[in-house]
């Protein structure tokens, strides 16, 4: 889960709603430009973070605050490859993705474990026997992974409040084009994209979030019970063209 300070406690987002609002981005891209299988791909978008279950696991520091997604330990190799399997369900295209998404993330640490290396080598035989069944270019996946890449980090940067002050740009990254593209608030709080990349030239994009009115839990039962009954809060986003 992302977890950010509030005066009275902390503001919650699930990381399957961050995948939502990266999906809602995704669904605003300009149609000409799309990457192929676009829907496939917004299903692999929406659903790459289904790994996150935030009412099951532990999710306290040890000082008993939320813990936010980054401080938490390696997943479990067992829990990488369930989360590819269970992509199958959708298809192979949404589970190359997905499994392009696992690479990119552990394959920094090969070397490490016998059985993370096992499932890596895994994924790299899979996603080419895969894309070779759907008949699928080699450069289209990357460019159709490059862009759930991009409407993954730039759902990041709303949620875990990264926009710079003072209308500076944030680069968001590389675009399925290959091009940089950056993001800036203005002083009005409407956002733009350099270039713009987006079908209108205006749209309201929007993720749910708890709202805990308390700063330290004595347990993980004590924190799971605060999220299921916390008020939800809706945080939206407007973009403009300028």
């Amino acid at each position: 889960m992302i977890v950010n300070p509030t005066p009275n406690g902390w503001e919650i987002i699930y990381h399957r709603a961050h995948a939502l609002l990266a999906a809602q981005l995704a669904g605003q891209w300009r149609r000409k430009n799309s990457p192929a299988r676009i829907y496939e791909t917004l299903a692999a978008i929406s659903h790459h973070d289904d790994l996150e279950k935030e009412w099951q696991e532990d999710n306290l520091t040890p000082g008993g605050a939320p813990m936010d997604f980054t401080m938490h330990q390696d997943t479990s190799v067992e829990k990488l490859a369930d989360l590819v399997n269970n992509a199958r369900y959708r298809g192979r295209w949404v589970t190359l993705l997905i499994s392009k998404h696992m690479s990119r993330l552990h394959e920094s640490k090969r070397g490490q474990c016998s059985e993370l290396d096992q499932f890596l080598d895994e994924q790299l035989q899979n996603q080419q026997r895969w894309r070779e069944e759907l008949g699928i270019e080699k450069e289209d996946v990357d460019a159709a992974y490059a862009f759930m890449q991009w409407c993954d980090r730039l759902s990041l940067i709303l949620c875990q409040q990264e926009l710079p002050a003072d209308e500076r740009f944030l680069e968001i990254s590389l675009g399925p084009d290959g091009q940089r593209y950056d993001i800036m608030q203005r002083s009005d709080h409407l956002l733009t994209v350099q270039p713009w990349p987006f079908e209108e030239d205006k749209f309201t994009v929007n993720v749910e979030a708890c709202d805990l009115h308390q700063v330290k839990f004595g347990s993980n039962a004590e924190l799971t019970h605060a999220l299921q009954t916390a008020p939800i809060k809706v945080l939206e986003w407007t973009f403009v063209e300028t």
